[in-house]
C-alpha cells in the first residue's frame, strides 16, 4: 500500500526522469524559485510539509501523505520537478 501511496506521489508531483539516490542539482542560486512557491505546490498536492532546506545544490522537503506516511523527496530548485524520493522509517 506504501508503494502505492509513493507511485501516486511520484505522478501527482512531477515526471520523473532517472531518479537516484544522493541527487545533487546544478542550478545557480539566482535561478532558484522561492522555497514558498515549493511549500504551495505540495501542501495543493495535499500534502503536510515538515521541512524544506537547501541540501546539495536541490530542495529536499520532508513531508507526510494523508495517511501518515512520511516522505523524503529532492526537488530541482529551478523547475520544482521532484529528482528524488523515499518513504522514511517511522518506526525510530
Amino acid at each position: 500500500m506504501r508503494n502505492l501511496l509513493v507511485a501516486a506521489f511520484m505522478l501527482q508531483t512531477a515526471s520523473v526522469g532517472g531518479a537516484s539516490a544522493g541527487a545533487t542539482c546544478d542550478v545557480p542560486v539566482a535561478e532558484w524559485q522561492p522555497r514558498e512557491t515549493l511549500r504551495s505546490k505540495l501542501e495543493a498536492d495535499g500534502w503536510l510539509v515538515r521541512s524544506i532546506k537547501a541540501q546539495d545544490g536541490c530542495y529536499a522537503a520532508d513531508v507526510t501523505d494523508k495517511n501518515g506516511v512520511e516522505i523524503h523527496a529532492v526537488f530541482d530548485p529551478k523547475t520544482l520537478k521532484l529528482v528524488d524520493m523515499a518513504e522514511q522509517d517511522s518506526a525510530g
